[in-house]
């Protein structure tokens, strides 16, 4: 008969084996390991304390040596200009006289689609018109300008003596006056429209003053276009 198989208990089994501890009873603690982020951080912080001592340092230079120069008595003189040695202000800058126009009397120049030819000046007329609803006294002087005006384009183009205008000697611009230049023969009085290739004559009056002088025209082939300029001297 087979008998189970029980430790017997009389057999001591070997005893667990445990670490040896120090005599007080106490193991050691385990030594920490030191962290090295704030060694880092700390060498960065040093770094950036010597980059500001070194750069506050040379902006604190100039102002040492303005205040030495200030103890010792001896500033450095200011440099004066030469009008503030002389006492007299600087004389004003004139602007350039205007330039006069190269282009004349029975000279052909062009603005847009029109060719101008200026053909006479007359001035110091008082008075235009035999007919009494139509006739004008001038306020000043009456001066007109005549000349041809010649339609260059492949179209009709519409011409109006109210977008020309007349200078004097002192660069003061005048107005035509349609009213009055109905008492004079025209082929344009108010607004006409000109055929290609024709050309029409056509008389502008101005009213200027009495002592103005008539100096150049600037003629225009509308109230949009860039000009051209015609001496009348």
């Amino acid at each position: 008969m087979t008998m189970p198989n029980h430790p017997d208990p009389q057999i001591q089994q070997p005893a667990p084996q445990y670490p040896m501890q120090p005599a007080g009873g106490f193991a050691p603690p385990e030594p920490k390991k030191r962290k090295k982020w704030p060694w880092i951080v700390g060498a960065f912080v040093a770094l950036f304390v010597v980059t500001s001592v070194a750069g506050g340092g040379n902006e604190d230079e100039p102002t040492a040596t303005a205040s030495r120069g200030a103890d010792s008595g001896n500033a450095a003189p200011l440099a004066e200009s030469p009008a503030a040695d002389s006492g007299n202000a600087a004389p004003p800058v004139e602007p350039p006289a205007a330039e006069e126009s190269s282009a004349t009397m029975n000279m052909p120049v062009r603005d847009g689609k029109f060719e101008f030819v200026v053909t006479g000046v007359e001035a110091g007329l008082t008075s235009l018109g035999d007919n009494p609803f139509l006739a004008e006294d001038a306020q000043g002087q009456f001066v007109i300008v005549t000349m041809t005006v010649s339609n260059i384009a492949d179209e009709p183009k519409g011409l109006s003596p109210s977008n020309q205008k007349l200078i004097d000697a002192q660069g003061r611009s005048f107005s035509p006056d349609t009213a009055a230049a109905l008492n004079l023969d025209s082929d344009v009085t108010f607004w006409d429209e000109i055929n290609p290739g024709n050309t029409v004559t056509m008389p502008l009056v101005f009213d200027m003053p009495v002592d103005a002088v008539p100096s150049a025209i600037e003629l225009h082939d509308s109230m949009f276009s860039g000009g051209v300029t015609v001496s009348l001297r």
